[in-house]
Formats: structure tokens, C-alpha cells, sequence
């Protein structure tokens, strides 16, 4: 595909400008920008207790001046074991600035992924806080891994008066009892410097900047290698979206950083664009709305599950989210009727993009200042080349309408996948302008207008009696019925047809529906073949991953009795 045949160019909006020039960059140096622009204005607000850019600026540069002094160097992998929190901006950055690695971990991973991930990333050093839930495994993981030392912050430092008093008396079993040793340092001592940062040089194109985890595109978990240039391009990619700010502008970071969807939008991007972030710990419903109420965020980031969450709230109308101008939903396909119900309840437009850990993670939006088509991922973020390729011979572009796999190039795609070389020629392929192609493992096609749409994971594909059914459109057609809040399709084994198509659906609160019912409703909307052989109602929430997205594998896994 030659630049006069995208077809996105002719649709394009005013802004932001598609040609825009992104020269390497590092965010290290932006945040040294927005702290210098703006010292006394408010930058963080973590259940209330606030930080200014110079006070976060003058601990990030403690923080990295404390990896120096305990020999972290470039290319250094550091671990972050932590919820949101103050310290999770402070670390990032700080581990950032000594040209070391920054390896996100999930607080909630199980004892064994933590081990193998420590392994396989070759980390040595984790930052963490001494709350017991992730303390207990992080001793373990001292005595069983290649892991050498824990900084360890104190979670009652981070909360505002009188919470921070309260905390250790109401919360007592949750903080873990420690003292400093030469593997366990407190982030108090660690901070005890004169926040002089030697040096390094960092080359944007090929230095990495953060190991991010992913199933990728097979589902096997293997670390993306972003570089410096990848986080920073996409920052700056995402926030091209974004209108002109408008005085004092606010983010709320609902989404965990060790995603990359939050650590790219929520931190990186709201660090360029010197946004307020406000963050809690962890989702929940009724903190999320009391936040957006009190706090008046301009923007919010979240998964599908989150919007379908807050519609379905039974006090939402005691809520004032005007204060939302747009939010971004990213993670996984959004429903149409989930954007409809939540931007009809809340008088908030909701812009859907696309992307994968791999390009670091954004590669398409809805643009804001453009047409926002729903069902559609929207058009390719600047300086980026959307193109749907034969997912048979993974080189032939296809007829605009007709499906194949998503391919991706731009400033924000991998360098590759650490220590996996062949994994990482699978996925980045050659281009015959010398160029290289990521091949995402998604169905979707083109519009003449440049919009593109997911249709489905290629290793999602149900094939039923020789016939194609994506689980997303049958989701779809579903989620148009009023009385289902949450619905997952997958495929299961069957002698007879190779795979036969299950709904497992959760009716919201008070609802009832049959399954007779639901085919007859579905009668219209989808075809015989892609018709759900097999319906199951639950009482209970659908399962979801750590992030909040709906599970399939999970569904699966407990059908085929797998769990």
C-alpha cells in the first residue's frame, strides 16, 4: 500500500494532522518539561492526598539517583509490583532516567506467573509497597528467584489525614510488619539523597524503556520491548487526538498503569499534556462514580466491562458526570449498544480505539474532531499505516470491505519480543519497501473511507460445519436485547460439526429473558449458523481478566472442565 492509496487521508479531520512529524523523543525529558512549566500546579490526587509537579519531579529524581547508588545501569531490569499510587509515577520515571528497563507486574498474579516472569525478564530489583497481600509473595519470591533486592514504600505515606492514621488501626492485618536488611530497603532510606541524577546517554530508536508482558498474538506470555521512541511516539500519537486544553484539565486513571492502555494514556500522555491524574487503587463501581462527582475529571480510560458497569449502576441518576468531556475505551471491541446507553445516560461521548501491548498499545482511533462511527475502531493515529492483509499468504493486501488480518506499522511497534527471536519474526514480517509489518492475529476490514473494523481474534474463529462465525458479532446481536448486561460467545468441540456456537449471558438485575426468547429476538439479526446451539444463564457476574475484560478463555476453560 502506497501513501496516495490510503484510503484515510480523504477523511481525515483538521486535526490532527496525519503527516505530523514525531522525532525521537524520551519521556523522561517531557516530564523534566511539565514539571519546569508547571511546578506548583496540582499533578496527582490519590484519594485526595495531592502532589505538585515539583514535588513529584524532586522524588523522581531521588528515586533514580537511589537505583544509581545501588549500581542500576542502563539496560537494569526493575520490576514495579504495585497498584496505582504516587509511587507508581515516581518509579517509572525514576527507573526511566537511569536508562534502566521499567517490567510492570500484576499485583494480583499468582505465586508461579510472578516466578517465571522475574525469570524470563531477568529483574533483580522490584519496587513495592508493604501492604501483606503483595509482600507475602514478594518474600517468596526473595528466597525462590533470581530476585535480589525489594524497595519498599509504606502504602499509610501516600493517604491524606485522617486515613492515614486510621489505616494501620482498622487495616492492621493488611500492612506487612518488615524491617530494613540488605535485600529490603525502606523507600524512606532509599530516598535519602541529594536527588543528583549522573548521566546516561539513551538512544530513543533502540534503547528499551519497558518490558511489557503479553499473551500476544498467540497466548503464550512473552515480554513486547518497547523503546524510549515507542512510549514516547505514542503519547504523543494519542494526545494529537485530544482537543486543546482548556485551563486546568484532569484525568482519572481507573485502569491499573501495569496495563499498557493506562500506562501509555493515563501516565505517559497525560504527563505531555500536563493533565491532573487522579487514581484509586483498584476499580469499583461506587468510588469510580463518587470520584467523577467530586473530583470533575475531564477524561477516563476504561475497558468495555467498566462502561457496561456504570450504565448499569441502579442509582447512576444521583450522579453528576458532566464533568466528563470524552472517554476513551480501549482493551477490547466495545459494543455498540454499551457506547449508545452510556453516552445517552451520561451526555459523554465515548471514543473507541484499537491497539495491542506490541504497538505500545494505540494504533487507531475514533477521532474526535472527525466522524465517531460506531462499531468501528476509527482511523489510524498519526504517522501510523492500518493495512488488512490475506491471512492466508500474510502479503497480499485485500479489496477494501473484504476481512483479513490487521497489520500495523509506525513509530509505536515493538522492537520485538525479548529473547524470543523466532516468536518475533512471526509477528514482525518484512515489507517490500524495507519497511517491517506487525501482524496483529485480528479479522477486520476497511471501508472506503479508511474506518476500520474488528471482527474477530483469528484464534477466536468459530468454525462450524466448514462455516466461518465470529463470536463478536453474534455478541453483538445480543447485547441489542434490553435485558443482558453481559455476554460472551465462544466456540466448543463437537463431533458432528467441528465446533458448535455457546452464549453464556448474565440478565441484568430484576430481568428475565429464555432462551426461546432470545433466539426468537436473535431470529433477524444473525444467522442460522451463527444461531447459539447452547445458551447459559447466570446469576453471577461473567468472568473477567485482571484488567476487567470479559474472559472467554475462562468460560471455555470451565465448560471443557479445564479449571
Amino acid at each position: 500500500m502506497t501513501e496516495q492509496n490510503y484510503p484515510w487521508l480523504e477523511t481525515y479531520p483538521p486535526k490532527p494532522d496525519w503527516h505530523m512529524e514525531i522525532s525521537p523523543g524520551l519521556m523522561t525529558e517531557v516530564f523534566d518539561q511539565t514539571a519546569a512549566r508547571s511546578p506548583n500546579t496540582q499533578a496527582f490526587d490519590f484519594l485526595g492526598k495531592t502532589y505538585d509537579w515539583a514535588a513529584l519531579h524532586a522524588a523522581v529524581n531521588k528515586f533514580a539517583a537511589g537505583l544509581q547508588a545501588l549500581g542500576v545501569t542502563k539496560g537494569a531490569k526493575v520490576g514495579l509490583f504495585l497498584p496505582n499510587c504516587p509511587l507508581s509515577l515516581i518509579a517509572y520515571y525514576g527507573i526511566l532516567k537511569t536508562g534502566g528497563t521499567v517490567v510492570n507486574f500484576n499485583p494480583l498474579y499468582a505465586r508461579d506467573e510472578l516466578a517465571a516472569q522475574i525469570e524470563d525478564s531477568e529483574t533483580d530489583i522490584m519496587v513495592t509497597l508493604d501492604l501483606a497481600m503483595l509482600m507475602d509473595k514478594m518474600e517468596e519470591m526473595l528466597s525462590d528467584t533470581r530476585l535480589s533486592t525489594l524497595i519498599v514504600g509504606t502504602f499509610t505515606d501516600y493517604l491524606p489525614f485522617p486515613k492515614n492514621l486510621l489505616f494501620p488501626i482498622v487495616k492492621s492485618k493488611d500492612i506487612a510488619r518488615l524491617e530494613a536488611s540488605p535485600r529490603i530497603i525502606l523507600l524512606g532510606d532509599f530516598l535519602k539523597n541529594d536527588g543528583q541524577v549522573k548521566p546516561v546517554e539513551i538512544n530513543p530508536l533502540e534503547d528499551i524503556a519497558v518490558l511489557q508482558y503479553t499473551g500476544g498474538t498467540t497466548g503464550t506470555p512473552k515480554a513486547a520491548m518497547l523503546t524510549h521512541m515507542n512510549i514516547y511516539a505514542n503519547a504523543v500519537q494519542a494526545y494529537a487526538n485530544f482537543p486543546d486544553p482548556q485551563g486546568h484539565e484532569k484525568m482519572l486513571a481507573v485502569l491499573p498503569f501495569f496495563h499498557v492502555f493506562a500506562m501509555t494514556v493515563c501516565l505517559n500522555m497525560a504527563v505531555l499534556a500536563g493533565m491532573e491524574i487522579v487514581t484509586i487503587p483498584r476499580f469499583d463501581l461506587n468510588d469510580t462514580l463518587d470520584i467523577i462527582q467530586k473530583k470533575k475529571p475531564n477524561y477516563m480510560c476504561g475497558v468495555p466491562a467498566i462502561f457496561s458497569a456504570i450504565n448499569n449502576h441502579p442509582k447512576l441518576k444521583n450522579f453528576d458526570l458532566s464533568s466528563l468531556d470524552f472517554c476513551i475505551s480501549g482493551g477490547a471491541p466495545l459494543p455498540v449498544e454499551v457506547k449508545k446507553k452510556f453516552e445517552t445516560k451520561t451526555g459523554c461521548t465515548v471514543v473507541e480505539g484499537y491497539g495491542l501491548t506490541e504497538s505500545s498499545p494505540v494504533a487507531t482511533v475514533n477521532p474526535p474532531f472527525g466522524e465517531n462511527v460506531a462499531g468501528s475502531i476509527g482511523l489510524p493515529l498519526p504517522q501510523t499505516i492500518i493495512e488488512i492483509i490475506d491471512p492466508d499468504d500474510q502479503t497480499t493486501p485485500m479489496v477494501l470491505g473484504e476481512r483479513g488480518e490487521v497489520c500495523i506499522r509506525g513509530p509505536q511497534v515493538m522492537k520485538g519480543y525479548f529473547k524470543r527471536p523466532n516468536e518475533t519474526a512471526n509477528v514482525l514480517r518484512p515489507t517490500d519497501d524495507g519497511g517491517l509489518r506487525l501482524h496483529t492475529g485480528d479479522i477486520a476490514y476497511m471501508d472506503e473511507r479508511g474506518y476500520t473494523y474488528i471482527v474477530d481474534r483469528i484464534k477466536d474463529l468459530i468454525i462450524t460445519n466448514g462455516y466461518n462465525v465470529y463470536p463478536r458479532h453474534v455478541e453483538e446481536a445480543i447485547y441489542k436485547h434490553p435485558n443482558v448486561e453481559e455476554c460472551i460467545v465462544a466456540g466448543l468441540p463437537d463431533p458432528n460439526r467441528g465446533e458448535i456456537v455457546k452464549a453464556w449471558i448474565k440478565l441484568k438485575e430484576g430481568h428475565e429473558l429464555t432462551a426461546e426468547d432470545l433466539k426468537s429476538f436473535l431470529d433477524e439479526k444473525i444467522s442460522k449458523i451463527e444461531m447459539p446451539k447452547r445458551i447459559e444463564f447466570r446469576d453471577k457476574p461473567l468472568p473477567k481478566t485482571m484488567i476487567g475484560k470479559l474472559s472467554r478463555k475462562d468460560v471455555v476453560a470451565e465448560e471443557l472442565g479445564e479449571v
